[in-house]
């Protein structure tokens, strides 16, 4: 009997430890790196215009490699206690420092208030999400769903030949768990996050842009 072949199974909790944090790593790889190479330029007795840019490189990198630290403290590591909140406020800076340049913006539409941890990891996830779908960039609309402590999200992602990625889409159903790497634990964390929220997390174009919505 042909059919679509069965889910593999699911990552345990050592596996997704593991895979969470090869993404980390991925994320962090690039800037680090490239104040590595920065530094060696230095390490050569440069010119004074070649000194100028290898340090310019090393202070944009740092900047890069902190921002992706405090984002990803906050969107995938313990950020305090069990039962913990976290200031939305807070939430907005990382999500600027980190998916915010010179080509993507971010209108942020959320009241400043204490929320479960969970759910504002949740939020950040989200965001990560919406801005693969506007790889030449564009501008993020966060907006909340409902009220208080029980309230969703929803986060439209704007910008020039959006695009709706099918597989980060399926990833996110609760159908789906196979094939999960590096790359793909970061949708399927986030929909371990909405259902430890009790909500649904939802990929889909909306016009020209495309939406996640957790409600």
């Amino acid at each position: 009997m042909s059919g679509t072949p069965s889910p593999g199974p699911a990552p345990d909790a050592l596996e997704l430890a593991a895979l969470l944090c090869s993404r980390v790593c991925h994320d962090l790889i690039s800037p680090v790196g490239a104040i590595v190479n920065g530094l060696e330029v230095l390490d050569d007795n440069p010119k004074p215009e070649d000194r100028e840019f290898a340090l310019e490189l090393i202070r944009k990198s740092a900047k890069t490699a902190s921002a992706r630290l405090q984002f990803c403290r906050l969107a995938f590591g313990a950020a305090g206690s069990a039962g913990a909140q976290i200031d939305l406020g807070d939430a907005q800076t990382m999500a600027r420092g980190h998916l915010e340049d010179a080509k993507t913006t971010i209108a942020w539409n959320l009241p400043r208030v204490l929320l479960p941890k969970n759910r504002v990891k949740l939020l950040l996830n989200m965001m990560v999400i919406a801005q693969q779908t506007i790889p030449r960039g564009g501008v993020l609309t966060v907006d909340p769903v409902g009220e208080g402590e029980t309230s969703g999200f929803r986060v439209a992602a704007a910008g020039l030949n959006a695009r709706m990625p099918q597989n980060i889409a399926d990833m996110l159903s609760s159908g789906s768990a196979s094939s999960i790497d590096a790359h793909a634990v970061q949708p399927y964390y986030t929909r371990l996050l909405a259902q430890a929220c009790g909500l649904n997390v939802v990929l889909a174009p909306e016009g020209e842009a495309v939406v996640v919505t957790a409600s």
